[in-house]
């Protein structure tokens, strides 16, 4: 597990892109310019490591491309401390950045082999989520609700009422919408029934799984 010169020389380069499409939070530019993101992919994607790209990894997953990484993440406005839940751990690769920004992270999984891999893969690179659980994000983490911030980094057909009922009042869920292609959704919760909704133009994720057993 190297991470070179090169990596990081790749990085910059990598965060400057992201400028260059809008990403103005320095906390988040910091957290992609910390991270190695090719420990997180498949050897044979290394020199693909640092495009602005999604790429695959197992259980016919992707590990999302930085700038929706970035753009999810700024959306969510994150202090340090905040606590965070984060739908479809994936990779890692978002955890890390939630942990890099000094959220307290819950992360969930729905797919077995990958919840392994990435439960002994990130405490390795030294980042500790407070919980990662294998189970079904539709219905979110209500023992440790509620949350200053819910991510989905999936593509939700609907949006689960049991993560909006997770959020504090002031706390945001940031949730990709639709079937095919999906609208980058925000709802901060204004009381204990409203909460206002904002869209970011569309994005393409794959599709969160229900439990179905």
């Amino acid at each position: 597990m190297k991470d070179t010169f090169k990596h990081k020389g790749l990085r910059q380069q990598l965060v400057n892109v992201l400028k260059n499409k809008g990403i103005k939070n320095e906390a988040v530019l910091k957290a992609i310019g910390n991270i190695p993101r090719h420990l997180f992919m498949d050897s044979s994607f290394l020199d693909h490591a640092y495009q602005d790209k999604a790429f695959p990894i197992a259980a016919e997953q992707t590990i999302s491309q930085p700038y929706t990484v970035a753009f999810q993440s700024e959306l969510l406005s994150i202090d340090k401390g905040d606590k965070i839940l984060e739908i479809g751990t994936g990779s890692g690769y978002q955890t890390a950045v939630l942990c890099e920004l000094g959220a307290k992270v819950y992360s969930i999984e729905r797919q077995n082999e990958l919840f392994k891999k990435t439960s002994k893969f990130l405490p390795k690179l030294g980042y500790r989520a407070k919980k990662l659980i294998f189970g079904d994000g539709y219905i979110g983490l209500k023992e440790e609700a509620p949350f200053d911030g819910i991510i989905v980094t999936a593509g939700a057909p609907f949006v689960p009422k049991p993560l909006l009922s997770q959020l504090k009042i002031g706390g945001k869920l940031v949730i990709p919408v639709g079937s095919d292609v999906q609208v980058m959704t925000m709802f901060t919760r204004k009381g204990p029934k409203a909460f206002e909704q904002e869209e970011f133009g569309q994005f393409r994720f794959v599709p969160l799984l229900e439990d179905k057993n």
